[in-house]
Order: C-alpha cells, then sequence, then structure tokens
C-alpha cells in the first residue's frame, strides 16, 4: 500500500520513504542471491523470489506520470469557491470600498476606480468600472491624499463633508495597493462618521442654547420667589398675580425643554430617511380637529377644502404630524382676530410644481419666495405638498433666509398670548430634510405668509390577485 503524501512541512517526503523500503527490498535480494550461491539445489526458485521481490517493490511505489501543465497536490492554485467568497465579502463591506489606478502622474485627470462595490457605487453614483474620480470625488484633499498614496506610497486619513441636500461627514483611508501586473494602485476606504459628528454638535448646542434661553425664565421665577418671601408675602392680591407669571414662565420652560429635546433626536437621525407611509391629507385632517379649541379661542378660521383627499408620502407618522402642526400653530399664532387660515393639500406634482410660488395668491403684492430646504432631484420623483397661509402681518424678504435658525425672532413682532419657544420652524426644517422633502415661505410685509412642505410620494401598495 503506498504512502500518503503529508501536507506538513515538516513530514519525510515520499521519495525519502521509497529509498528506505527500496533498501530494505535490495537487502532481500542480496541474501536470496548469496542463498542461491551456496545452495545450487535451490538456486532456481530463490532467484525467482528475488525477481518477484524487486518487481513488487517497484510496482506498489512508482510514480504515476505528471501530465503537462499539472501541479503537485501541495501547490493546488486557488480554488474557484474561495475567489467567489472573496467577491462576495467585497461587495457586502458596509463602508464604500475603492480601488483607484494611478495612470500619469501629472495628469490628475486621469485617476481611475478600477473597482469600487455596491456600498461605493450607490453613493458615489458610479455607473460603471473604470470611471473618472475626479468627477466623483471633488474634494481636493482627498484627491491629495489618494495621488500620495499612488506615487508617495504614504498612507493617509482626510475627513470631508460630502455635498447635497443632507451634510454627511466622511474620513477618507487612502494607502498603496501592490500590484501584480505593476500598475500603480491605491486603496480608499470612506467610513461615514455623520452620527459621530452630530452627537457631538447636539450636545454643544444643546447646553448652549438650554443655557441661554433657560437664563430668562430662571431669572424670573428666581426675582418672583425672592419678592413672595418678602414684602408681597401678606399681599393676595400681588401673591396671585407673581403665581400666575410663575406659571407661565414654569410652563415656558417646559415647552422650551421639549422642543429642545425634540429637535436633538431629530437631527440625530436626520440622515437617516424614514421607511414608513403616511397620508398627509389625513395628518392635515387630524391637525385641524386637534387644534380647533385652540383656534376657536382666537376666533381664526381654518380651512381645509377637501377632506376626503389622499397623498400618501414616505415619513415617520408622528414627525409628519409635527410639521403640519408647527405650521398650522404659527399661521394661527400671527393671524388677527377674525382672520382665516388655509390649508391646501396637493397629492402628486412634479419638484419644480411643489416649490413654485402658491397659486392662490397675489403676484403683485410684492412677495419674495425663498427655498428654505431642496431636495436632491431625482428623476422621475414625484412629491405631495401641503401649503398653509395666514392673512397677518407678513415678513420683510431679510428675516426669510433666517426663519429655520433656532430662536431666530423678527423685530416688532409679538406672538400674542400663546408664546412660542422660537424652535417650532427649526424643528419643521430638520424633519423635512431628513424625509428628502423641500420647504418654501412667502411672504411680504402686510400681505401675510405662505409656508410650502413637500415629501416624496409613496410607491402604490402591491395588489395580490387572489
Amino acid at each position: 500500500m503506498p504512502y500518503e503524501v503529508s501536507s506538513s512541512p515538516v513530514a519525510p517526503r515520499s521519495g525519502s520513504r521509497l529509498w528506505t523500503v527500496g533498501a530494505s527490498a535490495g537487502i532481500a535480494i542480496a541474501a536470496l542471491v548469496l542463498a542461491a550461491i551456496f545452495q545450487p539445489a535451490a538456486a532456481g526458485w530463490l532467484f525467482g523470489v528475488a525477481v518477484l521481490v524487486g518487481l513488487s517493490t517497484w510496482m506498489i511505489h512508482r510514480r504515476p506520470p505528471v501530465e503537462a501543465g499539472a501541479t503537485d497536490a501541495t501547490q493546488v492554485a486557488e480554488p474557484p469557491s474561495d475567489r467567489l467568497l472573496l467577491d462576495s465579502v467585497f461587495e457586502a463591506l458596509a463602508d464604500p470600498v475603492l480601488v483607484v489606478s494611478g495612470g500619469e502622474a501629472d495628469d490628475i485627470a486621469g485617476r481611475r476606480i478600477v473597482l469600487a462595490n455596491t456600498a461605493a457605487r450607490d453613493l458615489l453614483r458610479i455607473q460603471a468600472e473604470g470611471a473618472l474620480l475626479v468627477p466623483v470625488l471633488r474634494d481636493p484633499a482627498v484627491l491629495e491624499a489618494v495621488d500620495e498614496a499612488l506615487f508617495g506610497g504614504l498612507t493617509r486619513t482626510t475627513d470631508y463633508a460630502g455635498v447635497g441636500a443632507q451634510t454627511r461627514h466622511w474620513r477618507a483611508l487612502t494607502r498603496p495597493l501592490p500590484s501584480p501586473d505593476r500598475r500603480t494602485l491605491a486603496l480608499l476606504v470612506l467610513r461615514d462618521e455623520t452620527e459621530v459628528r452630530r452627537m457631538e454638535l447636539m450636545r454643544v448646542d444643546f447646553l448652549a442654547n438650554a443655557s441661554h434661553e433657560l437664563k430668562t425664565p430662571l431669572a424670573s421665577l428666581s426675582g418672583f420667589i425672592e419678592t413672595l418671601k418678602g414684602h408681597a408675602r401678606d399681599d393676595p392680591k400681588a401673591r396671585d398675580k407673581f403665581l400666575d407669571i410663575m406659571a407661565a414662565q414654569a410652563d415656558r420652560m417646559s415647552r422650551l425643554v421639549a422642543d429642545l429635546l425634540s429637535l436633538s433626536r431629530i437631527e440625530l437621525n436626520e440622515h437617516i430617511p424614514p421607511s414608513g407611509r403616511v397620508d398627509l391629507a389625513r395628518a392635515a385632517a387630524d391637525v385641524v380637529d386637534a387644534v380647533s379649541v385652540l383656534s376657536a379661542d382666537r376666533e381664526v378660521v381654518l380651512n381645509l377644502p377637501d377632506r376626503g383627499l389622499s397623498a400618501p408620502v414616505h415619513g415617520d407618522r408622528d414627525e409628519i404630524l409635527q410639521v403640519v402642526q408647527n405650521l398650522v400653530d404659527n399661521a394661527i399664532k400671527y393671524s388677527p382676530t377674525g382672520g382665516a387660515v388655509e390649508i391646501d393639500i396637493q397629492p402628486d406634482i412634479a419638484l419644480d410644481a411643489a416649490s413654485a410660488p402658491w397659486s392662490g395668491g397675489n403676484r403683485g403684492d410684492g412677495a419674495t419666495r425663498l427655498p428654505l430646504v431642496t431636495p436632491d432631484r431625482e428623476t422621475g420623483q414625484r412629491y405631495a405638498a401641503i401649503t398653509v397661509r395666514d392673512h397677518g402681518p407678513g415678513l420683510a424678504r431679510e428675516h426669510l433666509p433666517r426663519l429655520t435658525e433656532r430662536f431666530y425672532r423678527v423685530e416688532g413682532q409679538k406672538s400674542g398670548e400663546r408664546q412660542g419657544t422660537g424652535l417650532g420652524l427649526a424643528i419643521v426644517k430638520h424633519i423635512v430634510n431628513r424625509h428628502r422633502g423641500g420647504l418654501t415661505v412667502e411672504s411680504a410685509p402686510g400681505h401675510g405668509a405662505v409656508f410650502t412642505a413637500y415629501f416624496p410620494v409613496a410607491a402604490p401598495r402591491a395588489t395580490t390577485d387572489i
């Protein structure tokens, strides 16, 4: 029985084993030959046995012929299954990974993408391998790092912010890549650090905004408490007045903290689009019913013409309701007594129509229209829009770009008995941004304000025939 070939580097080779067995067989043959010499009578069968031992040893331990181009079992090439596994792992990586070729050192426009995994193709919208790198990644720092890896053999880490409606922060890792065909290659890996940056910014902004905005009501509460402990202790009329003011300040602090927490939570998930399905028209009807008591107290009429309309959009229901409620609350707050707030739903329109001027307005009033949030333009994408118009004092054009800033207040305008926190439109902006929608404002002094928020239309539900 032949010996098995061992893959161990310290095991004896088959040739050395054959030599040992051959030597043993040779000794046996020599003994048989000597016996045949000294025993002539048995010489015939002794020589026969010697020949039989030699033939048996040669037949058992001889090596089969090796075909041309064949390799030894210990030197088999990488199995195709392993190559397919590596390709699958490369495509499944969550981080965008690219392999870039150098071309000429002085031709930066000659850098081409040799390989790109699925995450890189989806992020950078690469149509095919071999595309130019410069139109895909326009950041000079990243392009310089790629050149240093290609022609300088250096490994670098570079931070940059991606462009688009939703700003995303990336860390780019570049390093040289050896190539078997002597091509100049570099590896480029992108890591999304948006969430980490948002958490840092959220913490800093929350502390700064909370400390600034809470300072006034806290000082007011402290002052009234000292007054009540002093000379106003025995004055029932003054005590009741101060307690009412303190209750209003405490309520403002509560609403302020709630809005800050809501804004921070929305900003934290702003780069993650929602996957739910919401009826925008139904959400508007629910908000109108919810604020009916408030509008009745202010003697403001809410006009929502078609309550049976259907306008399904991609979104989170609670956040969509918050957008509609904040816009309607602002409209009620700035409407005069006896005024009206008009709410209009457009279920399926193009991007240009969604961001166009309000069709019910009079363009002769000198109104200025400004987009506050603009989504990335995608071919064939349709939108559902909600427009809220009030007939309040309106806004001058210099105030429009700053309406979505935190705590921004227009000088000379009071919000009436229902004080706000200055965060309503900031919350609307970030929710709309997360939903990949848009927000526009149209206003002029003395002619009210028109806000339009629009969201991507949800795909029709699949129907199954039974």
